[in-house]
């Protein structure tokens, strides 16, 4: 292996560098929280969490944890300057209404063309149920995927056509990967970036699926 893939981190600092001044965003459960860490303090950004949070920032510094403010995940979060709480229901009302600008989810499969399966593989102890994905999926005005480009058995995640239980259909705009970030087009797959060492023509093999320069 020539390539060096990207921590969890340096997958995080990536997506937030997609990240522009003004959007309200969405950080999803898993790897999408640490997105929070990697926007500067300077970047006006409103990051909403799925509980009734608006002006969340990043972890606490260790032995500064408040359990009373957690995100959607249950992880210990900070406040920045005019955040805000609400109801759940109002939450909801946010990512259905079509008021948050980018949602950032992880995935066990995403169509070429954007189909989204990131609820039920069927296994016993899964997550029982689609959740708030479903909303978030339709409502934000893009959906970006964080998730590791292969499973543990080396299998893309990536699929012509997703065999897991769809979220939503077509809703994926860019799957941001340890290897590669990609856009989902009606047309299939379009390369962003990849990292150094990693050949376009090794990524397709990986994938399985041709993907557009």
């Amino acid at each position: 292996m020539t390539y060096q893939k990207r921590s969890k981190d340096q997958l995080a600092a990536r997506v937030a560098q997609d990240i522009r001044e003004g959007d309200i965003v969405n950080l999803g459960i898993g790897m999408p929280t640490l997105v929070a860490n990697h926007i500067p303090a300077s970047l006006e950004v409103v990051l909403h969490s799925e509980n009734g949070i608006l002006g969340m920032g990043p972890a606490p510094a260790e032995g500064h944890e408040d359990y009373d403010l957690i995100n959607a995940g249950k992880q210990p979060v900070t406040l920045r300057k005019g955040g805000s709480f609400f109801h759940h229901a109002d939450s909801f009302a946010m990512m259905r209404g079509g008021h948050l600008d980018i949602c950032v989810l992880g995935a066990f499969q995403v169509s070429s063309t954007g189909d989204l399966a990131n609820w039920s593989t069927g296994e016993p102890g899964a997550i029982p149920a689609v959740g708030g994905a479903m909303d978030l999926a339709i409502g934000a005005r893009q959906t970006w995927v964080m998730m590791d480009l292969l499973t543990k058995k080396g299998e893309s995640k990536i699929v012509a056509r997703c065999t897991y239980p769809l979220t939503g259909i077509g809703c994926v705009k860019r799957i941001y990967s340890e290897l590669a970030t990609l856009e989902c087009t009606p047309q299939g797959l379009k390369l962003v970036d990849l990292v150094d060492g990693l050949a376009h023509e090794e990524l397709e093999k990986l994938i399985g699926l041709p993907i557009a320069a």
